[in-house]
């Protein structure tokens, strides 16, 4: 079957991985409000640009990898694919503190990509300190501090699946560190259960800046008033995301949450957005309500369960064309002509 649109990969990830693998992956989906565009017409589209930039690096397109963790679940070489994948498409990988390959690996995989690395902070704060000098010396780009976890949802499937990595699979950035010692609560999501710090606050980002020069990126903002003072606190950047859907029920979408934090923002830095995001569409909406770049998540995944680099690498291709196509279609010529003129909210 000719794979024409990301639902597509879906449907083939679905059927081809293990039930406990798709529960991992799929939990917490969450549907957005209706935004609809308004076209402009004759406006000469018969060239078109869809570059734009991340942190003053050039992308081909506004559309990056979101960190999602396990790829070695849905392909044997893992993120070794995903930043040979993103490499070749010239776009932004963020790669995953629980990734099954290293930060090494990944490095050495594709040596030219443009990645930034997303950062949890751990109880012991060693183990942080350590991968953050680790990934600087890598040449990642940027630190993408998660801070929806202060404690891991409730994920059900993942709890009547009795989720945990196979034996052959490890969270290879703390290979060796844990030990076989998982302690009392056991393993959560291959590391012991209860290491991620959930006393992390916004002095924590001082912190963070006193170890290390790289930009960095706050991921899991949803209203302006944390918008405001992730400004405050001089950080780089601003992701948008609800953990796709997977820590907080009752939570907004991360389309419906953009606008406050881009009004509240008003350029003073970089605002992007993950979850939700399946066609050019979606991006073209997301860009014209404010966003640098968008973040996919799990469409990667899927790209790989289907063929590996070369499934992700159809997947964003697929996005691009569909991006290119939808800014034509409402008379864009490039991403700069991209703006919220373009956007109506429909009244449900």
């Amino acid at each position: 079957m000719a794979m024409v649109c990301l639902t597509d990969f879906e449907e083939y990830a679905k059927e081809h991985l293990s039930k406990a693998t798709w529960d991992y992956y799929a939990a917490g989906v969450l549907l957005p409000i209706l935004i609809r565009l308004r076209p402009r017409i004759l406006r000469d589209v018969s060239v078109s640009d869809t570059r734009t930039t991340v942190q003053g690096t050039e992308i081909s397109f506004p559309v990056g990898i979101a960190p999602t963790a396990f790829h070695c679940l849905a392909w044997h070489e893992g993120e070794m694919a995903t930043a040979r994948a993103t490499e070749a498409v010239n776009t932004c990988y963020i790669t995953s503190t629980y990734s099954t390959c290293s930060v090494e690996e990944i490095a050495a995989a594709a040596p030219n990509g443009y990645r930034w690395f997303q950062l949890y902070v751990y109880r012991d704060r060693k183990l942080s300190e350590s991968i953050i000098h680790r990934v600087e010396a890598l040449g990642y780009k940027a630190l993408v501090l998660t801070v929806d976890v202060p404690y891991t949802g409730k994920r059900r499937n993942d709890i009547r699946n009795q989720f945990k990595l196979p034996p052959h699979l490890k969270v290879k950035n703390f290979d060796g560190v844990f030990q076989e010692a998982t302690g009392p609560a056991g393993e959560e999501y291959g590391v012991p259960a209860n290491t991620l710090d959930p006393s992390i606050s916004w002095k924590d980002v001082y912190w963070l800046q006193s170890l290390t020069r790289l930009p960095i990126i706050i991921k899991g903002i949803l209203t302006k008033e944390d918008a405001e003072l992730a400004v405050e606190h001089g950080v780089q950047g601003i992701i948008v995301s609800n953990h796709g859907g997977r820590q907080l029920d009752g939570g907004p979408a991360t389309i419906d949450a953009l606008s406050e934090i881009v009004d509240t923002v008003q350029g003073r830095i970089e605002v992007y957005l993950d979850g939700g995001v399946r066609t050019g569409s979606d991006v073209l909406k997301a860009v014209a309500l404010g966003a640098k770049c968008v973040f996919i998540g799990r469409p990667a995944v899927w790209g790989l369960a289907y063929k590996g680099e070369e499934g992700l690498k159809e997947v964003l291709h697929i996005l691009n064309d569909e991006f290119r196509l939808s800014m034509a279609l409402s008379g864009c010529r490039n991403v700069a002509e991209i703006n919220r003129n373009l956007i109506q909210f429909s009244k449900l």
